[in-house]
């Protein structure tokens, strides 16, 4: 299992700009697939995006390509989540979570991170 811990969440205006990351603990980052997910409230959990584990391959949510990156490295045991062209439907908890394989289902995720509040004003 890897710790993980995510940070750069916040308020910020429609249109605007989120840098969220997320740091692992220990030397085996690498050999682990990372996604992000979110959650508002009522609603259930929904991929946003995916990167394999040397960074090569990435998946995105229809409702996030061509706004979101995600980007990962692995000498900073950190992956990360450019979020642009914010929208208020944006708003959710983001939580990371690594896995063995690269795919886009939660349930395949073993290790989950906190969360993260990111709240989109219109």
């Amino acid at each position: 299992q890897v710790q993980l811990v995510e940070s750069g969440g916040g308020l910020v205006q429609a249109g605007g700009s989120l840098r969220l990351s997320c740091a692992a603990s220990g030397r085996t980052f690498s050999s682990y697939a990372m996604g992000w997910f979110r959650q508002a409230p009522g609603k259930e959990r929904e991929f946003v995006a995916a990167i394999s584990k040397s960074g090569s391959s990435t998946y995105y949510a229809d409702s996030v390509k061509g706004r979101f990156t995600i980007s990962r490295d692995n000498t900073k045991n950190t992956v990360y989540l450019q979020m642009n062209s914010l929208k208020p439907e944006d708003t959710a908890v983001y939580s990371c979570a690594a896995s063995r394989v690269l795919n886009t289902t939660p349930a395949l995720f073993g290790s989950w991170g906190q969360g993260t509040q990111v709240t989109v004003s219109s």
